[in-house]
């Protein structure tokens, strides 16, 4: 979680602006039940009339309730009512904090006025709406004093639904009155409902609006950050020497890199849009439930601790599952890659077969741990459900006994259940995430895994770049011995010779024996592990890997191509360093120009991924002929001429020779006439070198070249000490 959240960093400003709009959904979200409570409370059971204190009173009415009121209660009616012209005392403010306050002191005499009628006709005497309190008082009729005395008696006697009696009692004056002066009741009601309507319409609104910006936000923001780890994943991978690659393996990289930052960019969007979300929406209903004031709140504490325990132990459950799948989506990757690779090879030894049962195996592991996880998650939604409709049972049952016995509203009661299942929502979008977070997790673990890696091959804090600046090429092996990371023996031990411009070197020897080892530690794909290797008299390790490279053309064992056309391919060290004429001239060394003229688009042909829509000669042509157009200092061919017929090697190599004159040159080869007339030859042997010379003198000297020789050429040949 916590890295998740570290990812967010450099998005703070889009984190601010969405927790802001989230802020505002939320109070959108939980004005909306509020409003619908009142539209049945008041809108439809009061009429419309919202407030004990009226709008506008008769003249007569006011003097009598302001005659059932206290001074502190009259002093502050007062403030806010003015008698117009026509002797209506009309109401001067709508702030909600006054009205609440005008509510409580005109509910009490208004009940009373209501109950003094009452009594008066119960007795035979006509108190009319015209009648004033005042004159009956001077008369001796009714006393001001004892009246305003029974108050707290009456109070009293109404018990905990004192607020719901006062309420109705009030609404029911108000609307008697409104009828005395004439006031249309049907639009006051039309009127409320549809302004109570425009203010949901506006809310919804308003709440749709930031819903759409957050989203917008977030996905903004998951994707920035998907790009930004995969950008980091792909140039970390770069400095990657070949013990890094081996320690991770290509297809686990790939996942690493694709479904691995999918897993964090999607929890990222759902991380900003929910997890941010549902404790605001959870903190807020929870306070608006409290101002209900309903009774009920226990019922939320219960449909919370439930869930919580739900949440908590399928989490648990599912959490080894979660972390063993992405493992197992790297086998998939792998298997998958093997198989569509290999898969011309697959055919020929026919196992189709057991290569199908191969995958259906890794695959059918996935599954099973896909469905175990997805099993337990899938319970969580009908729990969810079950506790949600539980509470909303709850709520009506506890409801309509608090409705029946007066001291709760159904608009109440059918807010309350809104807030409840707005919080129960809150957690629930929570459990959501809580099914992606583990496996998140994982992923996010793998990512810095990755990121975090310290790389064996890496540049001196101080390079050496400045003494190379007129490279002559010379390199030099100074008793040098390797090991692969993990291995317990010496791939290399105690190699030393040296390179000259102008001069072929060749190695050759048994498979294995460490050839293709030393063509790999030039361009520090390793480092040694004892002794060094200088060019021109500079270690290698002082040099930036940048710089070094860039002296040398190697052509791998394997001729790796890229999809594109010829010409980017050949121009692959750069189309601004490699002008047209070049990368002809490159091919025509290479004996490539042939093929590539027979082709319709000729250099723009296109070239496949992998380079598999050519032939294994023409690609390590190519390959050749990229190294070429490079004018390196240094040419390094790593067994690069296997795949070419004798003609075509004998006229490359004719080439070759006149346009690398004055470079350096290290042919690994396993033919001996690739190397016959080189100016040195390295002979290895289990990672020793067994002799050192030229082909006449290794002839006489060396039984392992001799060995290697008796296997190649004839007799004649041997003799004559020359090649076909």
């Amino acid at each position: 979680m916590l890295k998740l959240l570290g990812y967010l960093k450099k998005y703070k400003k889009s984190v601010v602006i969405i927790i802001a709009l989230l802020l505002v959904q939320a109070y959108c979200d939980l004005a909306l039940p509020q409003y619908t409570s009142d539209i049945v409370d008041v809108g439809i059971q009061q009429g419309g009339i919202a407030h004990a204190a009226p709008e506008w009173l008769r003249e007569e009415t006011w003097e009598n309730l302001t005659f059932l009121m206290t001074e502190e209660e009259e002093s502050l009616v007062s403030q806010y009512y003015v008698q117009t012209a026509d002797g209506i005392y009309e109401r001067t403010t709508d702030k909600t904090e006054v009205l609440d306050e005008l509510d409580s002191a005109f509910g009490m005499p208004m009940m009373m006025l209501e109950s003094l009628k009452q009594m008066s006709a119960e007795k035979g005497f006509n108190m009319d709406d015209a009648q004033n309190l005042n004159q009956l008082a001077d008369a001796g009729i009714i006393d001001k004093e004892t009246i305003l005395a029974q108050r707290e008696t009456i109070l009293e006697s109404m018990g905990d639904m004192s607020g719901s009696i006062l309420t109705q009692k009030a609404v029911a004056f108000v609307k008697t009155e409104y009828e005395a002066m004439g006031k249309d009741l049907n639009r006051i009601q039309m009127k409320y409902l549809l302004t109570s309507g425009a203010k949901m319409l506006g809310y919804t609104l308003l709440m749709m609006v930031c819903a759409i910006a957050v989203s917008f936000l977030a996905s903004k923001a998951g994707a920035g950050i998907g790009r930004d780890l995969r950008k980091q994943v792909f140039d970390k991978v770069l400095t990657f020497s070949g013990g890094e690659m081996h320690h991770f393996s290509t297809a686990s990289l790939i996942t690493r890199s694709t479904n691995d930052i999918q897993q964090v960019q999607m929890v990222s969007i759902m991380l900003l849009r929910m997890i941010v979300y549902a404790p605001i929406i959870g903190i807020g209903g929870i306070l608006k439930v409290t101002g209900t004031r309903t009774g009920m709140a226990w019922i939320i504490g219960v449909a919370v601790a439930v869930i919580m325990v739900l949440v908590l132990s399928l989490v648990k459950i599912a959490m080894p599952g979660f972390k063993k799948m992405q493992s197992l989506v790297d086998r998939v990757n792998l298997v998958s890659r093997e198989i569509l690779t290999g898969v011309s090879v697959i055919r020929a030894f026919s196992r189709e077969r057991h290569e199908e049962k191969r995958f259906d195996a890794a695959n059918t592991d996935l599954m099973k741990t896909q469905l175990f996880t997805n099993r337990i998650m899938n319970f969580m939604m009908p729990s969810m459900m079950l506790v949600m409709n539980a509470v909303t049972v709850m709520i009506v049952w506890f409801g309509a006994k608090g409705i029946d016995a007066g001291n709760l509203q159904v608009g109440d009661m059918m807010a309350f259940m809104t807030y409840t299942m707005q919080i129960v929502m809150a957690f629930l979008m929570l459990t959501m995430v809580s099914v992606m977070l583990p496996r998140a997790g994982v992923a996010a673990d793998r990512i810095e895994e990755v990121l975090h890696t310290k790389t064996a091959v890496c540049d001196a804090e101080q390079t050496e770049d400045e003494a190379l600046k007129e490279c002559k090429g010379v390199l030099k092996f100074e008793d040098v011995s390797f090991k692969y990371p993990g291995a317990d023996d010496d791939a290399l031990e105690h190699i030393s010779f040296t390179a000259r411009p102008g001069e072929t070197t060749a190695i050759i020897g048994s498979t294995g024996c460490g050839k293709s080892t030393i063509i790999n530690l030039i361009p520090r794909f390793y480092d040694v592990t004892q002794g060094r290797i200088t060019l021109d008299g500079i270690d290698i390790r002082k040099l930036s890997q940048h710089k070094l490279r860039e002296v040398l053309g190697l052509v791998p064992q394997k001729g790796i191509l890229f999809s594109g056309t010829i010409a980017s391919n050949i121009k692959l060290a750069g189309e601004d360093k490699i002008s047209d004429a070049q990368m002809k001239d490159a091919a025509n060394v290479a004996q490539a120009a042939d093929f590539i003229e027979e082709k319709s688009k000729r250099y723009e042909s296109e070239v496949a991924q992998g380079g598999s829509n050519v032939s294994g000669g023409q690609k390590q042509r190519l390959a050749i002929a990229r190294a070429i157009a490079k004018k390196p200092k240094i040419y390094l061919f790593d067994d690069s001429f296997s795949a070419l017929d004798y003609k075509t090697d004998a006229a490359l190599r004719k080439a070759l020779n006149e346009k690398s004159a004055d470079a350096t040159v290290i042919i690994v080869a396993q033919r001996i006439s690739t190397i016959l007339h080189a100016d040195q030859i390295l002979v290895l042997d289990e990672g020793r070198i067994a002799g050192i010379g030229t082909h006449e003198e290794l002839l006489l000297t060396c039984p392992e070249y001799q060995e290697i020789a008796r296997s190649q050429l004839s007799e004649s040949e041997l003799k004559g000490g020359a090649a076909i």
